[in-house]
């Protein structure tokens, strides 16, 4: 017991022994001062008005808000920028398809051409390919005239800051409201101005709105070439009747009349040079 006792006193004293040395230590040593470095005040800095950073005390007791958000036009006239105007092209190009079809003669022409198939009774001869790229080149020789007025009316003014973004659209709907205000008859746009509860003098073309315009383009479109299909289907029909009248005259009621009547349809068609016609003809409609 007395052996223990004298170990615990021995730690305890070469404990204080480590304490004081360590304070003495402290003591004798030299205190190293620490400061900022001074900078010349002549020096600039390379951060002007950096953001969230006050410039004097009284800023450091009020938040930190300092960060906003500027759009300016270029010099006031109305362009955008590359990002935005990418963004609306790629919109424009998504319903392009809508516009060609709704807007130009596209319908009528793919109509018509789709009626001669359907006379000829040769299923797919000629093949949907053939018929949509003939319709789109047919469209875009009759839309020629409007499309260079476009290009010089509202394009390349455009394109020279002639004009801003917003008269350039409205420059561009104008040749194409014309072109659908010659095809369209005054009582379909009577029709809708009864429902929209507008007036119109029956003339000016000013007064009619281009949601009115487009619809009423789009049912006199469809009447013409409804009526083109009829005539072009008369002569096919004339033909299967005799077909049909020779067939029950012989006894050959099993025989389908379109089987032999379609031979005779393809060489009356060749003959009369038909696709020259039928072509033609739809093309004056618009001239």
């Amino acid at each position: 017991m007395k052996t223990l006792v004298n170990g615990i006193n021995k730690k305890q004293i070469l404990r204080i022994i480590c304490l004081l040395l360590s304070v003495g230590i402290l003591c004798i040593h030299n205190p190293i001062k620490v400061q900022a470095a001074q900078t010349d005040v002549t020096d600039i800095s390379t951060v002007i008005n950096q953001q969230g950073m006050p410039s004097d005390s009284d800023e450091l007791m009020e938040p930190v808000m300092n960060s906003s958000l500027t759009i300016t036009l270029n010099e006031g006239n109305g362009e955008i920028n590359g990002s935005l105007r990418i963004l609306i092209t790629l919109t424009l190009i998504a319903i392009a398809p809508t516009l060609l079809i709704l807007l130009t003669c596209y319908t009528r022409v793919i109509i018509v051409l789709h009626f001669t198939r359907a006379a000829l009774n040769t299923q797919t001869a000629p093949p949907n390919q053939v018929l949509i790229g003939l319709a789109l080149f047919l469209t875009f020789f009759i839309m020629t005239p409007t499309i260079e007025r476009i290009q010089t009316e509202a394009i390349v003014p455009f394109e020279e800051k002639q004009i801003t973004q917003l008269e350039a659209v409205q420059a561009a709907v104008v040749p194409i409201r014309e072109f659908m205000y010659k095809e369209t008859l005054i009582k379909d746009v009577n029709l809708f101005m009864d429902i929209a509860g507008k007036e119109w003098d029956g003339v000016d073309l000013e007064q009619i709105p281009t949601s009115i315009l487009i619809p009423s383009f789009i049912i006199g479109e469809l009447r013409q070439a409804f009526f083109m299909g009829f005539i072009i289907y008369v002569p096919f029909i004339v033909i299967d009747m005799v077909v049909a009248s020779v067939l029950m005259s012989m006894g050959m009621m099993m025989l389908p009349p379109t089987t032999i009547s379609m031979p005779f349809k393809i060489l009356l068609f060749v003959l009369a040079d038909g696709w020259s016609l039928v072509i033609g003809n739809l093309v004056r409609t618009f001239y």
